[in-house]
């Protein structure tokens, strides 16, 4: 099967393509056709420093999958060959998303929404998920409460913008001008330009930051939060209120819910074949991407 894979630590060019043995579903194992596969900064910052969570380079990136189900292991009975399915499956681990087929537990996937293309899905699963688990499993979210959503216009951001309204809060995001008018269509209430703006002087007291900027924003969000609030740090993990999403196919059916809904739709920034990998890379890490990168891994 076609692949990139991360040969050594270094900037995109070190994304190179490779042929590797198709993969094979062990027992509650599916073996999945990858459509699309999403590109996030955990993958460049990983490349990078030229390994995963868990693994050195040489390895295959990326965990955001959207594709069909081609064979299954013994003991899976909730799909069957020609399913649509889309997840992110394995995280931390490496899931190997970049590449034609991809091998994993049959719960790190959800049945794709008929009305998400492949593309749109897979940008769905590691920023929606992170969202939800931030607001929903960690923050409690409730109606009513104030939320501040750092960076709202992108992956993680607008999506959590749309969860948190979802669930009835009030919703504060910081975003640069440009994209105002793109984070009120997203239904939030208030929109902070940070360049002009100091975001500390504006919101007034908070229920919940989501956080995805890290650096001096943490304890500048912290000071806002009403006594009892809730602030969850994406980009620092020495941070005690650290999150790391992981794989959740309860988070992934309420994802398939809200998508069903219209309560939540991914916007997609831009979409490069599988072999223009680098790009994409490149793309992600120059900043001010709307949404979603995606890699189209079967057109």
């Amino acid at each position: 099967m076609r692949a990139i894979s991360v040969q050594r630590a270094g900037g995109p060019e070190v994304l190179t393509g490779v042929e590797l043995p198709k993969p094979e579903p062990g027992p509650v194992e599916i073996l999945v056709r990858v459509h699309a596969a999403a590109v996030n900064p955990t993958d460049w910052k990983a490349r990078t420093r030229g390994r995963t969570f868990l693994a050195p380079a040489p390895y295959v990136p990326g965990y955001d999958v959207s594709g069909v189900v081609e064979a299954v292991g013994p003991g899976v009975r909730i799909y069957a060959p020609g399913d649509e399915v889309f997840g992110m499956p394995l995280f931390p681990k490496p899931a190997g998303a970049y590449a034609e087929y991809v091998v994993a537990p049959p719960r790190h996937f959800a049945r794709k929404p008929a009305s998400l293309d492949h593309v749109t899905a897979a940008g769905l699963p590691l920023a929606g998920l992170t969202a939800w688990q931030s607001l929903v499993d960690f923050g409690n979210v409730q109606p009513g409460q104030r939320v501040l959503v750092h960076a709202a216009a992108g992956g993680v951001g607008h999506l959590a913008v749309q969860i948190a309204k979802a669930r009835g809060a009030y919703v504060i995001g910081t975003a640069s001008a440009a994209k105002h008018d793109f984070v009120r269509g997203l239904g939030a209430d208030e929109v902070i330009d940070y360049r002009t703006t100091d975001f500390t002087t504006a919101t007034g007291e908070l229920d919940l930051v989501l956080d995805t900027i890290g650096g001096d924003y943490g304890p500048r969000s912290r000071a806002l939060l009403r006594p009892g609030g809730t602030y969850v740090a994406l980009a620092d993990p020495t941070d005690e209120a650290f999150l790391l999403v992981e794989p959740d196919h309860a988070g992934m059916l309420a994802l398939v819910n809200l998508v069903g809904k219209g309560q939540l739709a991914v916007t997609v920034d831009a979409v490069f074949p599988l072999a223009e990998a680098a790009r994409a890379h490149e793309h992600g890490e120059a900043g001010g991407a709307t949404g979603k990168i995606v890699l189209d891994v079967a057109g």
